[in-house]
């Protein structure tokens, strides 16, 4: 039997999608089963430039409408009205028509051009942005070649998301939920032999209904390598000016080691959390690198703390300089930041959410605000790039929890600025599956789901986003000056950075410490610590409790300690929540 298995767009260009990688790599070791990967999205991002392709990329809204103007001619007025709406916003000069058209013809070349006559299934994988685009290719093909098996799978295709697409659209023939390798491999096994599949994770039709549940998961010692051969010959096709080096997406686990945070939806495809052999992550790592790439991302909603130090400790080894992005949690010292760096960690994705303790623990996180100020500190003293977001408007925000956000923004000031994202209901989220734990009183899908499809369709399809009736327009009110407050940082920071250099540093001098600082207004300011000065503020460079300075200094008064750390802090050299304190200076020679 012989499969195809595409992405549509809009994965980020530059990078393989990671779903038809590791699913691939899993069919390809079952006999009497031929699979080849497409990855038209490259194409698309070549003719529409890179550029724009990837600004797009940054708003699913926009994706969407696009796509929907091709699976619904009927609706795409009301689509091109949301987007020129939201490119607005994001200031994007696409036309929309000119974007839909060069879409529509690069897609059906594209499509239209491949042997189908060979091939008994098409699968596609439907993620973020990808599900208008990817109904359109898959009725596209249905009606040009009825020969065709269409599946579905992907983070989109979740329990009840996957169900309805099934009743709503008669050109789909399965869905895939969850986890899709066995699943998939079952459903493949079953239509070579003629026989209807059975077990879980396959919704399909039968007696005019729906049916299917459950889920199947991979061992960690299952989980497979990714293969991109295919990936990388599309891009060898591109004309010479128009290849690049890409990003290779790998997976270290599948799920989440900590799982509890309110507002994420990340799991939907995941049955627990499962961490592959530290070998074999190593093993995809040095493979690319002999083929000669360096740029890595793991796919991981988080990385394990424990594998994550032992990988990079191994990867330093290795004497190539690797930049791999992860996303992590702001749990590791400063010390363990520099270690990961040295083994070619470049780009980090941490979770910061907020710089409210209280809202911190209404969303879920199990972090502090001094927790998340620190790993803003120590990113920027191990040079490694960070990525993090400050969430404004999730449901029952207080005014304290804004004041105390709006507080502690001068004090990360130095720091690389965070990324302020309106709270987004997801389906499958906490909030969503406990609306009246957070003061929600309806939900209903997201309204600018009405642009993209007709109202018959929307009564019964499940969506990803969701709108909700609630404290909204009190909380788009509350963290205004937030966003004002993070937009104004964002401008001076840049302004500063370029001039300056980091912006708070200290300089170690033996028996003393210099420390320069640059104020938001520009001034530059200079101070001097020795003997104990020196040897407290170095003491505080992690986050400490007041009982381990007095600890760590007995001979020195608690009130001369506390007069002290009165003095740094007015002076937004020092953080404090409660009785923690940090040193915001980093080490800068």
């Amino acid at each position: 039997m012989k499969v195809a298995l595409i992405a549509l767009p809009w994965p980020l260009f530059n990078r393989p999608a990671i779903q038809l990688g590791v699913l691939k790599g899993y069919l390809r070791r079952i006999s009497g089963i031929e699979v080849r990967t497409f990855y038209p999205y490259l194409q698309v991002a070549y003719h529409l430039g890179y550029e724009v392709y990837h600004a797009l990329c940054d708003s699913s809204w926009l994706c969407e409408a696009l796509g929907a103007g091709l699976l619904f001619p009927e609706k795409q007025k009301e689509a091109e009205r949301l987007f020129r709406r939201l490119a607005r916003k994001e200031g994007l000069s696409l036309n929309y028509n000119e974007g839909l058209g060069l879409l529509e013809e690069t897609l059906r070349e594209y499509l239209l051009a491949i042997p189908w006559k060979e091939y008994q299934v098409v699968g596609f994988s439907v993620c973020l942005n990808q599900l208008t685009l990817s109904l359109w290719a898959a009725r596209l093909l249905k009606e040009y070649f009825p020969h065709l098996r269409i599946v579905l799978g992907g983070a989109l295709c979740a329990g009840n998301l996957g169900r309805s697409l099934l009743e709503n659209f008669e050109f789909l023939d399965f869905v895939i939920q969850g986890e899709g390798e066995r699943p998939l491999a079952r459903l493949l096994a079953a239509l070579s032999a003629g026989r209807s599949p059975e077990g879980p994770g396959i919704f399909l039709r039968r007696g005019g209904k729906v049916v299917g549940e459950g889920q199947e998961e991979l061992s960690p010692e299952e989980i497979p390598s990714p293969v991109y051969d295919d990936y990388f010959a599309e891009l060898q096709n591109l004309p010479p000016e128009a290849r690049f080096f890409p990003v290779i997406p790998l997976e270290a686990s599948r799920g989440c080691w900590w799982g509890k945070c309110h507002f994420c939806n990340l799991n939907l495809q995941w049955c627990g959390y499962r961490l592959r052999p530290l070998a074999a992550v190593l093993s995809d790592i040095r493979r690319h690198a002999r083929a000669g790439l360096l740029d890595l991302a793991f796919m991981d909603n988080c990385l394990d703390r424990r594998q994550a130090l032992t990988l990079f400790e191994e990867l330093a080894k290795d004497g190539r300089d690797y930049r791999i992005f992860a996303e992590l949690r702001a749990i590791y010292t400063a010390e363990e930041y520099r270690r990961m760096r040295r083994g070619g960690l470049y780009w980090v994705q941490i979770g910061v959410e907020a710089l409210s303790t209280s809202l911190l623990k209404r969303l879920g996180k199990g972090t502090t605000a001094i927790d998340n100020v620190a790993a803003m500190r120590h990113c920027e003293e191990a040079g490694l790039e960070l990525s993090a977001n400050l969430i404004c408007h999730f449901p029952g925000s207080t005014p304290e929890e804004v004041e105390e956000t709006l507080r502690n923004l001068d004090y990360v000031f130095p720091f690389r600025p965070l990324t302020t994202v309106s709270f987004w209901l997801g389906y499958g989220s906490p909030v969503a599956q406990r609306p009246q734990d957070f003061g929600l009183r309806r939900i209903y899908p997201h309204p600018y789901y009405r642009y993209l499809f007709p109202s018959e369709i929307l009564k019964s399809l499940r969506v990803l986003a969701l709108g909700y009736e609630g404290d909204r327009r009190r909380q788009l009110a509350l963290w205004r000056p937030v966003v004002e407050k993070v937009r104004a940082w964002k401008k001076t920071w840049e302004e500063l950075r370029a001039r300056h250099g980091p912006l708070l540093t200290y300089r170690e001098g033996g028996d003393f410490l210099l420390l320069r600082q640059v104020l938001p207004q520009g001034r530059v300011l200079h101070h001097r610590l020795r003997g104990p000065s020196r040897e407290i503020y170095l003491f505080l460079t992690e986050p400490r409790p007041f009982e381990a300075l007095q600890s760590r200094f007995s001979h020195l008064p608690a009130e001369r300690l506390r007069s002290f750390l009165e003095d740094l802090e007015r002076k937004r050299l020092l953080f404090r929540e409660g009785d923690r304190f940090l040193a915001l200076a980093v080490r800068h020679p």
